[in-house]
Formats: C-alpha cells, sequence, structure tokens
C-alpha cells in the first residue's frame, strides 16, 4: 500500500499525540483564523516557524505526507498565479506605492515590489495552516477527539459525525488505491507515464466507484446506529474520554498568547498590513 495516500490518525509516542484533541482543534482554529485574517509578515513567519518545530516534534514522516503537499503546493503556485493575471496591481493599491520591476503602474501587466511582497504574504497564509492541520488530522484519535468535543460543550452528535468523518478517511484512501489498482489491472493506465487526458478519464471511472462505496458505507453506519438507537438519549458516555491536563493548560496560554500578539500588531500597523515600504 502506497503510504503517500493514507492520511489519518497515527499512535505516536509525542507530547502532542498526548494532548486533547479539544487542545489540538481550538489551537488549529485560533491560529488559522489569526493567520488568515493578518498580513503582518513578521508574524505569518513566526507563526510558520512553530508550525514547523511542531511538525518536526510530531515525529511525521515527509514520505507520509508527500502527495498531498505536493498537491497543496501545485494548487498554491495556481492561486498565486491567477491572483496575479487578475490583479497586478493590487500590491501597489494596499501598500500605497510603487517601486516597479516590469513596466510603470499605468499598465495592466506589470511587476512590483509590492506586488511580490502581497503574493509572498499569500504563499505564507497557505504554508504555515499545512503543518498545523496534518499535526491536527495525524496525532488525534477520533474518538477521543470526540469526548474531548462533547466535554466543552459541543453535541455528541455533532462530535460522533466529526469522529466518523476522521476515522473514515483513511477508508476513503484505501478504497481509492484499491479502485485504482482495479482499473489498472483492467489495462486502464492511469500512472504517471499515461497522457494527461488519458489520466483525467482514468480518474473519473475511479471517482464514480468510490462515490457509490462511500454512499454504500453511510447507509450501513447509519442503519447500524439507528438499531442502537443513537441520539435517543440526551448524554452518553465515552470510552476514551481525556481530562484536560496540565500541559493542555500550558499549550492553550501559548495559543492565546499568539493570537493576542497578533491582535496587538493591528493597532500597531494601524490594520491587518504591515508595509514595510513607507
Amino acid at each position: 500500500m502506497n503510504s503517500q495516500l493514507l492520511i489519518g490518525y497515527t499512535a505516536r509516542d509525542t507530547f502532542l499525540n498526548r494532548l486533547s484533541g479539544s487542545t489540538k482543534l481550538i489551537g488549529f482554529v485560533a491560529l488559522s483564523i489569526i493567520g488568515m485574517v493578518t498580513y503582518d509578515t513578521r508574524f505569518l513567519l513566526g507563526v510558520l516557524l512553530i508550525s514547523l518545530i511542531l511538525f518536526h516534534f510530531s515525529k511525521i514522516k515527509y514520505h507520509e505526507v508527500a502527495f498531498v503537499l505536493q498537491v497543496i503546493v501545485a494548487f498554491a503556485i495556481l492561486n498565486l498565479v491567477m491572483v496575479y493575471v487578475f490583479a497586478p496591481s493590487y500590491g501597489i493599491t494596499i501598500y500605497g506605492t510603487h517601486h516597479m520591476i516590469l513596466g510603470s503602474p499605468d499598465h495592466y501587466f506589470n511587476l512590483s515590489w509590492e506586488q511580490l511582497f502581497y503574493e509572498f504574504n499569500l504563499l505564507l497564509k497557505y504554508i504555515f495552516a499545512v503543518p498545523l492541520a496534518l499535526i491536527f488530522l495525524m496525532t488525534t484519535n477520533p474518538s477521543e477527539f470526540a469526548a474531548s468535543l462533547n466535554k466543552i460543550g459541543v453535541s455528541y452528535r455533532i462530535s460522533y459525525s466529526v469522529a466518523i468523518a476522521l476515522r473514515y478517511i483513511p477508508d476513503v484512501q484505501n478504497d481509492y488505491r484499491t479502485i485504482s489498482l482495479a482499473q489498472q489491472a483492467r489495462g486502464y493506465e492511469i500512472s504517471r507515464k499515461a497522457k494527461l487526458m488519458t489520466r483525467a478519464r482514468g480518474a473519473v471511472q475511479i471517482i464514480m466507484p468510490l462515490i457509490l462505496s462511500s454512499l454504500d458505507r453511510i447507509e450501513i453506519i447509519s442503519q447500524a446506529m439507528e438499531l442502537r438507537r443513537f441520539g435517543h438519549n440526551k448524554k452518553r458516555t465515552w470510552y476514551m474520554a481525556q481530562p484536560f491536563k496540565r500541559n493542555d493548560y500550558l499549550a492553550l496560554i501559548i495559543i492565546v498568547l499568539i493570537v493576542l500578539v497578533g491582535i496587538a500588531l493591528f493597532k500597531v500597523n494601524g490594520g491587518r498590513f504591515w508595509n514595510p515600504f513607507k
């Protein structure tokens, strides 16, 4: 089995695995929101450094997430190119100055340091959240995470739905791999050796069986839950419930401090953007 296509929870002996699922969710959401809102390059670089350090300590190997990272990088580059094509002077509008590399501000297609700086900030926004998302996904036991969500007040029905979604991500990926191998055994060449259109047609032939198998799995799970009267009672107990520990409180304090720093920079910069061109 190609491990590059299997992204999901893996039990490891790290402090990130031992943190509560709620702590990791709060950290991921809080840092993602403040990172998406701000355009302070210094803050984004700091959060990126923190996320890379955490990714290192999570002991997640590159080959385990290589496929996902390649897809993300491709979409990020495509998005940056489209931003330039549709708004090549947006950086000049934001920062109020123009230091031209090619062309002039009067021409539609030009290139300025302001535009490059703006798109560099966009790139940082794409990059810093990826390690955090992978850490959350690959170090959080779905059942324990559902119990943690319920503990902080989320309905156990919603919590269990989230747990099922996380638990079956590897299963869906496994089905994709199985169907792909079956199609290749029938003579459909969808590897990197095939032409782009051939691979696209092969992908469509994989997606339809994958959707049907996923719908079938959903039907089986929903019937099993209904037979067990899931949702009948107002509360339920959790086998994998994990209380907040000292490290959880320490992590939450650090998260709050990072968010407060990001908010304080709004006042220092007079807005969301840090302008080094003034």
